[in-house]
């Protein structure tokens, strides 16, 4: 940001980004998207790699775009929580008052807007507000990445206040992912700081743990809950196979192969559980046996349990 910083003042005292003049004709065709660029905070530079130049420019836009939008997000789930309890909750702050309601508005809300207005979703909203309640003055943070509805939705995970603020605050100073946020707080990363005579082994570590998950550019890209808030189906081409696609071709001999009572029932089913999204690749109901049978397939360790999985498939199918 500071070296930022630097270019730009090198480019009001007559210069270029990188302290080379320009003619006045050249200043003048720069200068005219100027106000427009330093608010929105785009990276410009002139390294002489033509092509990691325009990488850095698409990034940054993309990752403006979606810190626009997920600030956004952050807004309306806490106003949403506001207003439903509100209505909702009782004098303890409880939801037994209000639960016919809260279905009701559930039932209405995913009839007009889609899968995310469900009752969990709604209760989660209403948690937030109880537990951030001045989120709304902390959107625009002095140091770090505003953190996302995702981040919040894990923080959530966390029953201790300290804790919970000691997270947040980790987050968005070090730009957390969202994966890393939730592999800390699984993992207990708070506690064992807190215990630890000496804190950097543990910092390193955690680090070297988390490194794939901070070197993923397209998590804003893949995240369903924003393809959901602008309206639109989730985008789910990154996590399709050849396999899986030599499958749907061959349907029928593959359920042949699978035994009698099989059904296709969806493919890249969406399953959202307390920590994270999922896709399960393949789903068949066998209706003699009264049960799902997930099919994922993968390159790599399988992080979730099947039992959750399973129980949100019954809830949708019922």
């Amino acid at each position: 940001m500071e070296k930022l910083r630097q270019c730009r003042n090198n480019y009001r005292k007559g210069g270029c980004f990188d302290g080379k003049k320009h003619s006045e004709k050249e200043k003048t065709s720069l200068d005219s998207p100027s106000p427009k660029l330093n608010k929105s905070m785009i990276a410009y530079h002139e390294t002489g790699d033509l092509f990691a130049d325009t990488c850095e420019i698409v990034e940054s836009a993309q990752s403006i775009a979606y810190t626009a939008v997920d600030t956004i997000l952050v807004q309306r789930n806490w106003l949403l929580g506001k207003r439903i309890a509100i209505e909702c909750l009782n004098e303890n702050g409880k939801a037994d008052y209000g639960k016919k309601t809260m279905k009701k508005l559930s039932a209405e809300l995913k009839e007009k807007y889609g899968k995310g207005f469900d009752f969990s979703s709604l209760y989660k909203y209403v948690k937030f507000h109880q537990e951030f309640p001045q989120i709304l003055d902390s959107l625009r943070p002095k140091s770090g990445r505003p953190l996302s509805w995702t981040h919040y939705r894990i923080l959530l995970q966390e029953t201790s206040a300290e804790a919970r603020a000691w997270y947040a605050k980790e987050a968005q100073e070090q730009t957390w992912s969202v994966r890393t946020l939730q592999r800390n707080i699984s993992s207990q990363y708070y506690y064992r700081m807190l215990m630890s005579q000496n804190v950097e082994p543990v910092e390193k570590e955690m680090k070297e743990l988390t490194a794939s998950y901070q070197a993923d550019k397209l998590e804003f890209i893949k995240n369903p809950v924003i393809a959901e808030f602008l309206g639109l189906s989730s985008n789910t081409d990154f996590t399709e196979s050849e396999l899986e696609q030599r499958i749907i071709t061959h349907i029928q001999k593959f359920l042949m192969e699978l035994g009698k009572g099989y059904a296709f029932v969806a493919r890249q089913q969406h399953i959202r559980t307390e920590k994270e999204d999922y896709y399960i690749d393949l789903v068949f109901y066998n209706y003699i046996l009264k049960c799902f049978v997930l099919i994922d397939l993968k390159t790599s360790e399988i992080t979730h349990t099947y039992c959750s999985i399973i129980i949100q498939l019954k809830q949708q199918d019922g």
